[in-house]
């Protein structure tokens, strides 16, 4: 099948959101800090045109990936936001003037590479638009289940690496749920238009979950260092949207021998995130710089 339209709107997507990353990392970097919450912080951030950019490429994100999930399966559409922690980096050398390392540029040619060779032969297949409620609930049951489990493992220990990465793996099936249930809607939005779309529970499935990753995202990011979390969440959300794909949505990907090759892009990408999490422009991007482990970000 061709592929082409919702990979060009996922790669959009994922590009989108690393510059939303840089952009807003820019903008926090020129208000004054604080270790406590100030109310005044998003009146500060509201005067920094950098940040207002910021939020004009979340929405762009959000919308690019919502047409990549209307014409895609999300099988090809989730994995390739993998590419948002090697791009906002790449982007980052660039708007906050610093420099990749060689090792750098090898994680980052590590997961592209890994991508290719672990879609290339996966080659997923199908594109269903309507999934019956007998699969949706007991879907939803074990992903808000799983969920549940993560949080209260995550608030059972102290900050530090295992903290955050219990919470780096809620925002993962937070993050995959949505997914799901947005491609949904947005085939209900296509087939039955605007009124459809704003009275399916799917619509309103996904803003909650949608909701819930952010808040999982922000109290990961704050309980431990990024090496931990964001493994958890970028591995996490394109194993469980693969999964979802091929549970709900009934997509196929090649078995046999074509999974030799799959193993190895797997490798690839977890080596590569692994890696580039641990680099200080990661660090520095999501605020935890010069942070010792377990300390809360200003």
């Amino acid at each position: 099948m061709n592929f082409l339209v919702p990979v060009v709107f996922a790669l959009a997507a994922a590009f989108s959101n690393a510059l939303a990353t840089v952009l807003q990392r820019k903008a926090a970097l020129t208000v004054p800090r604080s270790d406590t919450l100030r109310a005044g912080l998003m009146l500060d951030l509201l005067r920094r045109p950098v940040w207002l950019a910021g939020i004009v490429a979340v929405i762009a994100a959000a919308v690019c990936q919502a047409a990549a999930l209307a014409t895609g399966p999300l099988t090809v559409v989730q994995p390739l936001l993998v590419l948002e922690l090697p791009l906002a980096l790449v982007i980052g050398t660039v708007v906050l003037r610093g420099g990749l390392s060689r090792a750098g540029w090898a994680a980052v040619l590590a997961v592209v590479a890994g991508l290719v060779v672990a879609l290339a032969a996966a080659s997923p297949s199908g594109n269903r638009t309507h999934v019956p409620m007998d699969r949706w609930i007991p879907a939803l049951a074990v992903c808000a289940g799983a969920i549940a489990g993560l949080l209260v493992a995550a608030l059972r220990r102290p900050e530090g690496r295992a903290r955050a990465a219990c919470f780096g793996l809620a925002t993962a099936v937070s993050y995959a749920v949505t997914a799901a249930l947005m491609k949904e809607a947005m085939h209900t939005l296509d087939d039955g238009g605007l009124a459809a779309f704003l009275t399916a529970w799917q619509t309103y499935g996904f803003a909650l979950f949608g909701a819930g990753a952010l808040f999982f995202l922000e109290n990961a990011l704050q309980s431990g260092p990024l090496v931990a979390s964001q493994p958890a969440i970028t591995l996490g959300d394109a194993g469980l949207s693969l999964l979802l794909g091929l549970t709900l949505y009934a997509e196929a990907v090649r078995a046999g021998w074509w999974l030799v090759p799959q193993v190895l892009g797997v490798v690839l990408i977890a080596g590569g995130v692994f890696a580039l999490a641990r680099l200080p422009q990661a660090r520095a991007l999501a605020g935890d710089e010069g942070r010792p482990a377990g300390a809360r970000a200003p």
